[in-house]
This record gives structure tokens, C-alpha cells and sequence, in this order.
């Protein structure tokens, strides 16, 4: 039965007790509100439809980021990036809200802003997080009755995926560079356009993990989680057959111990390898082509031998049990075949 009371001037408090449902207690601006949202609850609790909102009501956004991030992020293969993205939404005046006070409304709100200040796939992963922040809060907090106000907005559409290609001297200005940096770049570059590993996987290759005679790698720390064999050619071989090894690691990429690492000494092979190409063109009197090698960032290696694969005559589940994609609508995303190649194909 519920009974209300007024608290000060401007408040009404409506309480319910129940037999075999908890105490329900809110408090309203008027006492009309009160005994219209009592009336509601003793309904459903009387059609057994009844479903306890309390700790949604009381638990801040900010507080369940908080839980997410200690709980169920360390699981997760980018823990890392996915604190980056709890911090920043943890500084949205959102997070002060309850729980059960976000609406879909306010999911676009902050993506219509965000979308602004970051690229799209950014907006993506945070408003994804928030996805799985409700769901989870649903499903095992005790929050049954909370509605996923993230289910009915439209996320940002994605860009298109890069096609940049490497031309022919491009790769061979780039393995000179990287040579002259460490031979491990230069192996580096050749394992990523031979095998089309993404850059963390390389870097955690092992030498136990490396049959040169068979030609195979085994992958055991994947984006996806599971385990991959990638097929070695005779080139990529070579390659790490010329390699010194470390006598303080495992790893054959022992220099860098991150993606992150590397970037810098990929970004001075490029610059290295963008001048000496000019020296060259200035030297002998030719044309100088000024997007050589503009843009090209370390991941279109992975693009660049996903699409070679194919080139070769690869079909499509042969090319993504080399690469580890899951769909092929994301091996098509990294795949962008030469019309002129095709051409010279077809006769």
C-alpha cells in the first residue's frame, strides 16, 4: 500500500510497501506525480509485470564507467584504448546522471558533438562502449528495468577504407630506408607485405613460434583471440633467416616493445626515403612525382598484402585464413586490386 508525505515546501515523497517486493521509494515535485507514479508501480506489482528500478536510479553513469573499467575492460584485447575512451566519457557532464535517466536523446546529443571534435570510427567505439556499459549493467548489476538508450541511435557512418597502394619504387625506396635504420625495419617491412600481419602480431612473434623449414608462423596472440598459422614465401623467410637474435628476448622484433614504439622510426624511414628519391630524380633530370609515399602509414602494408594475395591468384578463404579477417565484408574493406593488373589478366 502506499503513503505519502510531504517533505518541505515543494516536495512529496511516495513510499511503497509491498508483501514480496521491496520498499519502492521517489520523491516528486507534487503530490499528484506521486500518487500517479504509486499507482503505476502497485499496478505492475499486482500483474506481476513489476520490475525494480532502484539501483539504476541511484547508480551515476560515472560510477558504472568506474565498475566497467575495473571489471570487464583487463578482459578485453584493447583494454588500453577502451580506458582512453572511459576517461574521456567520465569528463561528460553525463556522468553525473543516473543511469536510468539517459535517453536515447542525450546518446545523440553526444555524438552530434563528438562527431565534430574526433573521426567517426572514434564516436563509434565510445558510443559502443556505452552499448555494452547498459547491457551489462542490465543483464548481471542488478539493473533489469534499465533500457539501453544507445539500441535506437543511428551511429556515424563510417569513411571508406584507405586504398592506398604501394608502387613498385616505392617499395624499393622504403626497403632501402629501412635497411639503413636497423634490419629489423627492413625484415619488419618485408614479414607485413609478405604475410599481411597486423603490426602487434609481429611484434609478439616468437622464435619458438617460427618453423623456417616447414614455413609457417604460428600466431597465438590475435585482435580476434584466436590462434592463426600464416604461411611463410621463401622471401619472408630469408628475411628472418638474416636476422641477428637477441640474447635478452623471445622475440624476433625485440626493439620495439609496442605498435606505439615504432612509430617514430617508421615516420624517419619514410622521411629518409622520400629524400633520397628526390636526391635520385633531381640527379638524373626526371619528373618528380610529389605524392611519393605521402600518407602511407605502416597499417596499409597489412592492405597492400591482402590485396597482393589476391593478385596471386588467392581465393577469398584462402586469403582470410592467411589474414585472420572474420567477413568478408572486412576483407573487402582492406582488399583494392589494380584495374591495370586485372586488365593484363583478362588479355
Amino acid at each position: 500500500m502506499a503513503s505519502f508525505r510531504k517533505r518541505g515546501d515543494l516536495q512529496w515523497q511516495a513510499r511503497i510497501a509491498r508483501k514480496g517486493f521491496p520498499p519502492q521509494t521517489k520523491t516528486f515535485n507534487t503530490k499528484a506525480e506521486a500518487e500517479g507514479w504509486a499507482a503505476t508501480v502497485e499496478s505492475t506489482m499486482a500483474h506481476g509485470t513489476f520490475v525494480c528500478t532502484a539501483e539504476s536510479e541511484r547508480t551515476t553513469v560515472g560510477e558504472a564507467l568506474s565498475r566497467y573499467v575495473r571489471e570487464r575492460t583487463p578482459q578485453k584485447k584493447g583494454a588500453l584504448p577502451e580506458q582512453s575512451r572511459v576517461r574521456k566519457l567520465l569528463a561528460h557532464p553525463m556522468a553525473i546522471r543516473p543511469m536510468a535517466s539517459v535517453r536515447s536523446s542525450d546518446i545523440a546529443a553526444y555524438r552530434d558533438t563528438r562527431i565534430t571534435e574526433v573521426g567517426a570510427q572514434t564516436v563509434v567505439h565510445e558510443i559502443t562502449l556505452l552499448s555494452n556499459l547498459f547491457n551489462v549493467a542490465r543483464r548481471e548489476w542488478g539493473m533489469e528495468g534499465l533500457r539501453n538508450p544507445v539500441e535506437l541511435v543511428r551511429k556515424p557512418k563510417l569513411p571508406k577504407g584507405r586504398e592506398r597502394r604501394l608502387a613498385i619504387d616505392e617499395e624499393q625506396f622504403l626497403l632501402r630506408s629501412a635497411a639503413e635504420s636497423s634490419s629489423l625495419l627492413k625484415a619488419l617491412v618485408i614479414v607485413a607485405l609478405g604475410t599481411a600481419m597486423r603490426l602487434g602480431e609481429m611484434l609478439n612473434l616468437s622464435w619458438k613460434d617460427v618453423d623456417l623449414i616447414t614455413q609457417v608462423a604460428v600466431l597465438h596472440d590475435t585482435k580476434n583471440g584466436e590462434s592463426r598459422r600464416v604461411p611463410l614465401s621463401k622471401t619472408v623467410v630469408r628475411a628472418l633467416e638474416e636476422l641477428p637474435r637477441s640474447a635478452d628476448s623471445h622475440r624476433i622484433f625485440w626493439q620495439w616493445k609496442a605498435s606505439d614504439s615504432i612509430q617514430a622510426t617508421w615516420r624517419r624511414a619514410i622521411i629518409r626515403a622520400q629524400a633520397a628519391y628526390e636526391n635520385e630524380c633531381r640527379a638524373a633530370g626526371q619528373t618528380l612525382d610529389t605524392h611519393f609515399l605521402e600518407d602511407f602509414r605502416f597499417h596499409d602494408l597489412r592492405h597492400e598484402a591482402t590485396s597482393r594475395l589476391f593478385e596471386q591468384g588467392f581465393n577469398p578463404m584462402e586469403v582470410a585464413t592467411i589474414t585472420g579477417h572474420k567477413t568478408l565484408q572486412m576483407l573487402k574493406r582492406y582488399t583494392h586490386l589494380r584495374a591495370e593488373d586485372l586488365a593484363r589478366r583478362m588479355g
